[in-house]
């Protein structure tokens, strides 16, 4: 993995959300790359128990019909190498705590309040140009934390990696602990996002888009070995 140099030119591609993915490039360097997710911990409340249901659609629990409490948000990206190439066939989990700051996780504190309307987790595997997309809620405090959703990705059997993902410009960031934890603000602004109102949605929904970029996929391992073994 290449380092950051402290001469690295920045570049904010455009998305929906307005931030995009990041690239520096190395005075003399052949190429440029795009800044890879900061890696974050996976936290306490990873669910203990996965649910019956796991689609990409937290919203809505199995058959029933009741939604779940929270202002229902359209989380799409696309996770990539540092090359800006697609992975395709990567699964990408997320879990974040309901609308009242609860965890889908026995251990929780507030387990009784849990909203039973809520998948609590779900994932999704990338289509061939590295796309993802869920049906969640807009991320609400927990209690010593700021909004955040976890995620994890994967290929096989193996994690490329775990991180969370913050609502951009939210004063609460600057307090939380894990937040704090980055100290480049490169690293800080590559974990945030906005969350905008979804255009034409009549009911208040909103739309929020997190491009992941990963360092070495397994492929990649592949054909290093393929290459030493020559």
């Amino acid at each position: 993995m290449l380092e950051r140099p402290s001469s690295r030119r920045l570049f904010l591609g455009s998305t929906a959300a307005g931030l995009g993915a990041i690239f520096w490039t190395v005075p003399g360097a052949f190429a440029e790359e795009l800044s890879r997710t900061p890696r974050l911990t996976e936290g306490p409340f990873y669910p203990d128990k996965l649910p019956l249901d796991t689609d990409n659609d937290l919203i809505i629990v199995d058959k029933n019909v009741t939604p779940a409490v929270g202002e229902i948000t359209h989380l799409t990206g696309k996770i990539t190498d540092a090359k800006g190439s697609p992975i395709k066939e990567a699964e990408i989990e997320i879990w974040q705590c309901d609308g009242n700051g609860v965890y889908l996780h026995t251990s929780d504190s507030g387990r009784k309040k849990f909203d039973k309307n809520f998948q609590g987790y779900g994932r999704f595997t990338t289509n061939a140009k590295g796309e993802y997309r869920f049906r969640t809620i807009k991320p609400v405090p927990y209690p010593g934390r700021t909004p955040h959703i976890h995620f994890k990705v994967k290929k096989g059997d193996r994690t490329l990696l775990t991180s969370q993902i913050f609502i951009a410009g939210l004063s609460s960031n600057a307090r939380d602990g894990v937040f704090r934890g980055l100290s480049d603000p490169i690293d800080r602004e590559l974990v945030q996002t906005e969350f905008k109102p979804l255009k034409g949605s009549k009911t208040g929904e909103l739309t929020a888009s997190f491009d992941v970029v990963v360092g070495r996929t397994p492929d990649e391992d592949k054909k290093d070995e393929k290459k030493d073994n020559k």
